[in-house]
């Protein structure tokens, strides 16, 4: 799997109730040969994944297509690839709030 093909997918991926009074949107600036640049947007109970950066975002995640790979299936610890700075973070707060909906812990 690729960042593009995970970042697509997660509108499949979330559970309709998970979305209920839940309004944000994030970016992933994803570098690399499998990644690109992607919004995900929340908002009345529905969750789209769109190519580009759109909107005004709550949360910017920026990284290569590889680290960000390896902290979606596991083999790297989130927490050491955003303090080694592998993965860069806007807003850790707002990233917090959603990262087990979208499957990034």
């Amino acid at each position: 799997m690729t960042a593009k093909e995970f970042i697509e997918g997660l509108p499949a991926q979330v559970k309709p109730e998970a979305l209920e009074g839940v309004d944000t949107t994030f970016h992933f600036d994803i570098s690399g040969s499998e990644g690109g640049q992607y919004t995900i947007s929340v908002a009345n109970n529905e969750i789209h994944s769109t190519d580009g950066l759109v909107g005004t975002p709550k949360c910017v995640v920026s990284g290569s297509d590889q680290n960000f790979m390896g902290i979606v299936t596991g083999k790297l610890n989130p927490m050491m690839a955003i303090l080694t700075g592998k993965v860069k973070i806007s807003n850790q707060g707002e990233m917090l709030k959603y990262a087990k909906m979208f499957g990034l812990m």
